[in-house]
Formats: C-alpha cells, structure tokens, sequence
C-alpha cells in the first residue's frame, strides 16, 4: 500500500510517462512518441539532444482535468485493493505427523496451490488408519482371491493390467517393467520320479531349478540338512558322499539344504514335510525353488530384457545334483524301509510320522529321475508412483509379490491387496486431505517371486546405477499376515528404531494394547527381530542393492512361517482358520503397520534411519573375528596378522555415527537444506557396506555384515584357509573404513589412521 501512495504522490507532483505512447497529432493521426521524465528532457536539452525526445507540450481542457482526476481515483481504489489482497493470508488447515515439534506443520512448495481442509489438525496416522478399515479389505482381498496365478501366465498378465488400471484411476502415472525370464517347470511328458525296490513315486510337487538328471545312491536320513545335522551322520560314521539325502523341510530354505548336501558330496536331495512341523494332510505337495540365490539365475548380475545380447551364463548358485520334493506319505513309506542305526534322542532327529523310528539309513538303494525343462516366460512388474513435493527424486517403495503356485493367497492376494488399499488411502490424502509428502513412493507389483524373487531382482539389476541413489528404504507386504497372537520382523539395523517405534503406535487387531504391547515390552528385539534370510522378498534390496529393507508377519505364537506356504493349500479358508476368523482385520493392522512407517518416511525432514543401531552389530560381529584370530595366532596357525586394524576401521565408523548423531542434536531440523546434508550421510551406510571387491555375477548378495560370502565378517570368522583368511580381513577392513569415510560431512574429517 506504502508503494502505490508513493507512486501516487509522484504522479502528482512530476509529471512521467511511460517509454513509448500513443500521442494524438493535430491531423487526427497517430504517432509514436518516446516520453521521458522532466529531468531527463533537461539533461537531452543540456547535451544537445534531439527535439523529438522532449516532451509533448501540455494542452489541458477542462474535460481532461476530469478524467484525469477519474482515472486518478480509479487507480487509487485499484491499487488499495491489490494492497489487501496482497497482504490478506488464506488460512490453511494441514495435517499433522506427530513427529514435528508442537504446532510446527509440513510447508507445501511455492507452486502448490493452498488446500483448505475444514477438519481440525489431525495426525497422519489417524487419517491413514480411517481409511485402511476391514470392510475396505473384505471386498479387495475377494477381488484378488483368484485360483491360479503362476508367474507369465495369462492370468498372471490379466491381474498385472487390473493393478495397472487401479494405479491409472488414481492417477499415479503408472508404468510396466517388462523382462523375458527362464522359469523351470515339471515335464509334462516326462514327470519325475523316485524308485525305492518295489515302490515307484511320481509326485506332482517339484524344485525349480535343480539339476536334471537320474542318479543313485544310499538313501540317508539327515533331519533338516543343517550343518549340525549332516555332522551328526558324519560321526555317526554315515556316508554322504553319492548317497541321496532325505530331509524334512523346515529351519533353512530348499536351496541352503541342497547346498548342504552338495557341499557333503550327495547326489541328491528329497524333500517332505513332517508331521512336526506342518499340520496338513499326508498327500500334500511341496512347491519352490533350489537358486542359492535370487533373479533369473540365467542373467547373474545383469537384467533379462529381450534386448541384451550377454553371453550364455550361469549363476553359481545354481545346483549340481537333482532335488525333488515329496508328499510325507512318500517319505513314510521311505523311512519304515531305510533302515540303518537310530539316532540319539537329544539329536533332535525324530519327527512325528506313525510308526516310524527314523533311522539314518545308508543301506538301501533308490533312484531320483528329474525331468524340469527350462521354459521362456515375458513377466511384467507394475508399478504407480506419489511424487514427493520436496525431494521427488528419493523414493520409498513398497512392494507385494503377484504370482503363487496355486491360490497363493496369504502369499500373494494379502500382500496386493494391501499395496492397492494403501496406494489408494495415501492418494486420498494427498487430494483431499493436504497431506504433502516430502518424498516419493513407489507402489511395485513383482512377477516371478516363487522363483527367487525374481521380478525384483530383474528390475534392481537393470536400474542399479540409478536406484541405489535414489530408493532409500524398501517394505516388503509379502506374507505379512501367516496367523495371530504374536509378530515377528526382519530388518536393517537402520531401521530397528522406525519399527520399534511403528510397534508402539500400531493396535494390535485381537486384542488391547498396541503390537508392542503384545510382544511384551521386556527385551522386544529377541522376541521381535530374526535374521533377515536369503529366501525372504526384503533380502535382494538388503544385501544386493545395499538398500534398507524390512519384513514383518503377524504369526501364531510359537511358530515361524505359515505351514501353508508353498502348497496348493495357500487359500482363504486355511487362512481364516490360522487367523481365527480375523482375517480382514488382521490384514487392515498390516497395512497400517506398512503404511505409518512409509509415511515417517516421507513426511519427516530427518530420514527416520538410525545409524547408531549398527554401532552394537558391527561390534559383535568385528568381535567373533578379533577372537578367531587371537585364537589362530596363539595356536601358531596364522602369523602376522593384525586384528587390531579391523578393531581401528570399527573405531572410525562408531566415530562417524557418533558425529552424524551429534550433528542431528545440533541442527536445526526444520532447515530443509541441512536436513537434506544429514539425509544423504545416513543414506550412504548400507549401500557403502556392500564389498567393492566381489563381482556380483559370482557374489550377488555383498553386504559386509548381512550378506553372503567369503567377504563377510561371518565367514572370515570360520574359515579355515589361512590365506584367504589374511587377504579377506584386509578387504573387509578397507570395506568398513570406506564406509565410515562416506558419513563423514567433510573430506577434513576423514579418519582412515588404519
């Protein structure tokens, strides 16, 4: 308002015109005249200027005056009007994280247009938690409940286009990830089988990449195929080498227990689940895969898309020797004739098949034929993205498997329908509700997981250069819900606290109190948290793209998986049995579980990854290494090897999470700019853990602490080649200081005194 008085004043008391105007002439044309202010037409006198650039002189009548004086007031009265609208502020009503200080709310970017919401302050979680109800869930898990849904099929192509419409809907900019993976399949005219004397056995459950072929060998019972268990034969003086091992499913996935047994020199694997550890009928049959590994294990490292021209490759997790699952009336039949001595009662050995003493065997003959051919199948992941309004290009991604070898439904139709429920409620409040996300999230549709989660490799081995950058956080939905009564998760350390924290906020669906109420609040993390393992959804982005990760299951107390899995019995019934009839709310909790962690993470200015959670596991596991070594150096079996530069390059990495702490405690965390330097510290752990030095063609899974290999802190722990014992420490003390080296702010700051 000051500046249109002055403006005003101005005008009154000089007489300016604008550069160039339109003056009349006395011939009735017109003619464009250049006009300045006074005094600028006397310095063009004083210089000798010429006359055009003076000023017209001034013929004012009467009616002039008057319209100058009108067109005086109408600029007055415009301006004042401009002046209020300018200063008068559309109040707004935001939502509210609860993770901003009291009274402080997420600030929308300039160009977004103000959204008035006439509901007082609510928190986020509260809203999401409106929307994602059980009676919201009912109807979308009976659209998802389908009776085949195999990876590339036309059913698994129909269900990718439906969630491919639902994400258009909510104009989430979808988009489809397309590669041509090979699968492994039964030969429909040539099924396997198993030849024991008189008995011939053709299941119809099978291992997805085994080796083809027919051997024979001693048939030897060895319980869950563990390292303990196979040591146990072993002292019992049971011979493993070209005998074919009979094991129970349950412990450690199909591939570490092929593996096992390969490492031994078995020439094959069958596979049954016990009475002990799975409820359903005899008859059932087992479904998985044997990929020590995960992705199409004929791409190691690199995308399958139609377009690459790679040379024929092959994972090295593939197995040399043949496995096949078998239905526990098989193995009934196996073990009554095995023979062989009996097993120690402490040795754990003994399940509940009737009538049966389990012995080790190793005196009879059988036979293993498999006949799985490869086949080609093109696999779509479908994805939907809500950009984020601050940082777009930082992306949480939440991401459900689509495929099951048969109805699938806690494996596959619970976790879709929670990441369409969740997509649509979070969009809702984003149109409707002034939420504004600072970050990005993406909602991905994997194909292929049965496989080896391998839609979801595929798509982080062809956007690796790009993804590790950009996605800070991974939340798998896959097999949230396998029963009631107790929780179990998998996670980065990262992000313990974010899951601690979700736990206390979270209802717990059967019951009053909170999830952590139901877990109990003494020592949550040893009833809580489990190893993250190779066959769970969550591992690939963990330990092969160094991104955070995390999986969580409501379960049945005193159990570790849902018994179901991997059988054609994966339906909505035995689901509902599991869950006493709680199905749909069950489900609802999950997706709130999911969804208030998803939105901590984009809401919060401060990324919540807390890098202090990794300062006690990197300790225990640099501990067991510093004992190994002291141990062989006493034994005179190691010379000159140092564990004290592995205990410095800990030291500098405790130093520099210590000084991101500090720095959070120091900042001022509504700053965006210096939330945004913090952000991206904290973002360089997990992936600067993943070893440089291992190709991840023949090590795909690098993670220093969490991965799999001779570069891990674990296996340098007990492995017993002096050598690579002494070459590995060296690499993964440079791996760890390398990574304290990336948190630090300054390159002043570096500490890398080894």
């Amino acid at each position: 308002m000051d500046r249109v008085r002055s403006a005003f004043n101005s005008m009154i008391k000089s007489e300016r015109y604008s550069r160039f105007t339109l003056q009349p002439a006395d011939d009735g044309e017109t003619h464009v005249e250049v006009k300045l202010s006074d005094g600028a037409t006397e310095a063009a006198d004083q210089a000798g200027g010429s006359p055009s650039f003076r000023p017209a002189p001034p013929h004012r009548k009467r009616s002039t005056v008057c319209y100058l004086a009108l067109g005086t007031l109408l600029i007055f009265v415009t301006g004042y009007l401009l002046g209020y609208l300018c200063h008068h502020e559309t109040r707004e009503e935001s939502v509210n994280c609860g993770s901003e200080p009291e009274g402080k709310t997420a600030t929308p970017p300039a160009a977004t247009p103000p959204v008035v919401v006439p509901a007082p302050e609510v928190p986020l979680y509260q809203l999401l938690t409106q929307k994602l109800t059980s009676r919201a869930f009912d109807k979308t898990l009976r659209d998802f409940d389908l009776p085949r849904r195999s990876a590339g099929s036309v059913e698994d192509r129909s269900l990718a286009n439906r969630i491919l419409d639902q994400f258009k809907e909510a104009e989430m900019e979808p988009w489809t990830d397309i590669h041509y993976v090979q699968l492994q399949t039964p030969d429909s005219n040539r099924p396997n089988r198993v030849l024991f004397g008189s008995d011939i056995f053709k299941p119809t459950g099978y291992l997805a990449y085994s080796a083809p072929g027919e051997v024979q060998g001693k048939l030897v019972y060895g319980n869950y195929g563990r390292q303990e268990d196979l040591d146990v034969l072993q002292k019992k003086n049971i011979e493993l080498r070209d005998n074919v091992l009979l094991l129970r499913a349950g412990k450690i996935s199909f591939a570490e227990q092929v593996d096992n047994a390969a490492t031994k020199g078995a020439s094959a694997v069958l596979i049954y689940p016990d009475p002990q550890d799975y409820t359903y009928v005899a008859d059932t049959a087992l479904y998985g895969h044997v990929h020590l590994g995960s992705g199409d294990p004929y791409t190691p490292g690199f995308p399958s898309f139609n377009h690459t021209q790679f040379p024929p490759t092959q994972s090295s997790g593939l197995p040399k020797i043949p496995a096949q699952t078998i239905t526990a009336k098989m193995a009934l039949a196996l073990l009554k004739k095995v023979g062989g001595p009996v097993p120690d009662a402490s040795s754990g050995f003994k399940g509940d098949l009737p009538s049966v003493a389990y012995s080790l065997g190793g005196s009879e003959n059988i036979t293993v034929e498999v006949n799985n051919v490869l086949v080609n199948r093109e696999i779509h992941n479908v994805f939907g993205v809500i950009k984020g309004f601050t940082d777009p290009d930082q992306y949480v991604v939440l991401g459900a498997q689509r495929d099951a070898w048969g109805d699938g439904f806690a494996k596959a139709a619970v976790g879709t329908s929670i990441l369409i429920e969740l997509a649509k409620a979070v969009r809702d409040m984003v149109e409707n509700d002034g939420f504004r996300p600072r970050r990005s999230l993406v909602f991905a549709s994997w194909s292929a997981g049965e496989y080896g989660s391998v839609g979801a490799t595929e798509w982080l081995e062809g956007y690796m250069s790009s993804i590790d950058k950009r996605v800070f956080t991974y939340i798998s939905l896959d097999g949230v819900v396998m029963g009631r009564g107790s929780f179990i998760a998998s996670a980065s350390p990262l992000l313990h606290s974010l899951l601690e924290n979700t736990m206390r906020k979270v209802k717990c669906p059967f019951g009053p109190g909170t999830v952590y109420d139901m877990v109990g609040a003494s020592n949550w993390e040893a009833k809580t948290l489990r190893p993250m393992s190779m066959d769970d959804p969550a591992y690939p982005f963990l330990a092969f793209s160094g991104i955070p990760s995390i999986s969580f299951h409501f379960i049945s107390p005193n159990t570790e998986a849902y018994s179901y899995y991997g059988t054609i019995l994966d339906n909505k019934e035995h689901l509902s049995y599991t869950t006493g009839h709680l199905t749909s709310e069950i489900v609802a909790s999950a997706a709130q579980f999911a969804g208030h962690m998803a939105l901590r993470l984009v809401h919060d200015r401060l990324l919540s990854l807390d890098v202090g959670r990794y300062s006690s596991v990197l300790t225990k596991a640099v501990a067991r290494v510093y004992k190994r070594i002291n141990q062989l150096s006493q034994s005179g079996q190691l010379k000159g090897v140092n564990p004290n530069w592995l205990n410095r390059a800990c030291g500098s990495f405790q130093r520099a999470a210590a000084s991101i702490q500090s720095d959070i405690q120091n900042t001022d965390l509504n700053d965006d700019e210096a939330c945004r330097i913090l952000n991206n510290r904290i973002m360089s752990v997990e992936h600067s853990l993943l070893s440089p030095y291992v190709s991840p063609i023949e090590t795909p899974f690098r993670h220093l602490l969490l991965g799999r290999g001779s570069h891990t802190l674990a296996s340098i722990a007990k492995t017993t080649d002096m050598g690579q014992l002494h070459i590995q420490l060296a690499l993964a003390t440079w791996n760890l200081q390398g990574c304290a080296n990336a948190m630090e702010e300054n390159l002043w700051d570096i500490d890398e005194e080894i």
